[in-house]
């Protein structure tokens, strides 16, 4: 179907500043989706507080707010702007928030705002952790052993359940932030007044530790028409137990069988459908027992996410660029892939014959007083990434690209 003709004005929510575990990857997809929707014609009006990104640039969107990304200062830019609708999957799970706020407190109903991307009960039914475990069971994919906890008394109760080790995950933040591994009670209480503190709904999801298992994620696209393609298959280097963006990854997996990928691939697609985005990309992360190929759903990023832009990257899938359109009223049969000069529709799973590798940057040195001890907190500055035609090339490249001194896995030498 052809672009929606009843909106002419977008507002697009960014990421704010520039933090641990939200960096520079969304303002790539921001720039894209202002770039992709005034390419269509729609009037694109931008609100982030962090002036130095790329998507705040004068000519990136027709108006441009530098402004907190809080739902109080957001409602006053819709009151004086009246966009026709939000869209809130370019600044990763500062936008998200901010959008569900906007839609409880009856912002968007009362200007007349549609949020366009993702709704927000797929948003809420992603992120609140009881939601999307009765979602996984509903389709038949099975979940970590969890339970829910709001104080700290029910935590505990929890615990006693699961048992040590186990991680704790607050709901609505990013990055891990909050979280942690907790191997005894006093760990477990720290770790869980901090999670409390810092999810906005104060809830946190207990699960049993799967520490030592592989974890995988795959990128994920579809369109209303249920059209689904999977950009990308990601494999993580470091077992489970590790922050994704604090672990090596690589792209494509390279010890699924073809079997196995088949089946997370399928699985991935249930969960979308099951969450309901319909309007562009997810990241969907999966965790693998090596002694006996149990599957279970971690998690699942109904947004743009960091392994996005990875994913983007590696393939040459513009994903926060289709997302964007598809977000209007396009379907992927109707969109043509860049990569091929037109010649496919971005319906087309894309296919590499390489091997990409990402590593994460850790800054400790600057960071007198912070626990090096990795964690499902994610503590990485950055990242590079590397091509090469096998794993070993791949590896060695972005290892040279750490700009550390280090020539791979050879001993450093002075450069």
């Amino acid at each position: 179907m052809p672009k929606r003709t009843d909106i002419k004005s977008i507002l697009i929510l960014g990421a704010g500043p520039i933090v641990i575990g939200q960096a520079c990857e969304f303002d790539y997809s921001g720039a894209q989706a202002c770039k992709a929707l005034r390419e269509e014609g729609y009037r694109v009006i931008l609100v982030n507080s962090n002036p130095a990104t790329i998507m705040t640039d004068p000519e990136m969107a027709d108006a441009t707010y530098i402004e907190p990304i809080h739902w109080e200062v957001v409602r006053k830019i819709i009151e004086k702007e009246r966009p026709d609708a939000v869209l809130p999957t370019m600044g990763g799970q500062t936008a998200l928030n901010c959008a569900l706020e906007l839609e409880r407190q009856g912002v968007l109903e009362e200007f007349g705002v549609t949020m366009i991307g993702a709704t927000a009960d797929a948003i809420d039914k992603a992120e609140d952790r009881r939601r999307f475990d009765v979602a996984m069971k509903k389709i038949g994919l099975e979940t970590a052993r969890s339970g829910i906890a709001h104080t700290m008394e029910e935590a505990l109760a929890v615990a006693a359940d699961v048992g040590f080790p186990c991680i704790i995950r607050p709901s609505f933040t990013m990055g891990g932030s909050g979280g942690g591994i907790a191997y005894n009670r006093e760990e477990f209480e720290e770790i869980c007044a901090r999670g409390l503190d810092l999810s906005p709904t104060k809830e946190l999801l207990i699960d049993e530790s799967l520490i030592g298992w592989k974890e995988y994620e795959m990128e994920v696209v579809r369109d209303k028409n249920d059209n689904c393609i999977i950009v990308c298959s990601i494999e993580n280097f470091d077992a489970m137990g590790i922050h994704t963006g604090d672990s090596i990854t690589v792209a494509p997996a390279q010890t699924l069988t073809d079997k196995e990928y088949q089946i997370m691939r399928n699985a991935s697609m249930a969960v979308l459908r099951e969450i309901g985005v319909e309007t562009g990309g997810s990241n969907v992360q999966f965790a693998v027992n090596p002694k006996n190929g149990r599957l279970i759903v971690i998690e699942m990023n109904p947004r743009v996410s960091r392994s996005s832009a990875l994913a983007s990257k590696a393939t040459g899938f513009p994903i926060a660029k289709v997302a964007a359109k598809l977000a209007v009223g396009y379907t992927l049969d109707e969109l043509m892939n860049d990569i091929t000069g037109g010649r496919t529709p971005a319906s087309f799973e894309p296919s590499i014959d390489y091997v990409v590798t990402k590593i994460p940057r850790f800054n400790f040195e600057k960071f007198a007083g912070a626990n090096d001890r990795l964690t499902t907190q994610m503590k990485s500055v950055g990242e590079v990434m590397a091509i090469g035609r096998t794993q070993q090339e791949s590896l060695q490249k972005a290892l040279r690209g750490l700009e550390v001194g280090a020539t791979g896995f050879d001993p450093k030498v002075s450069l």
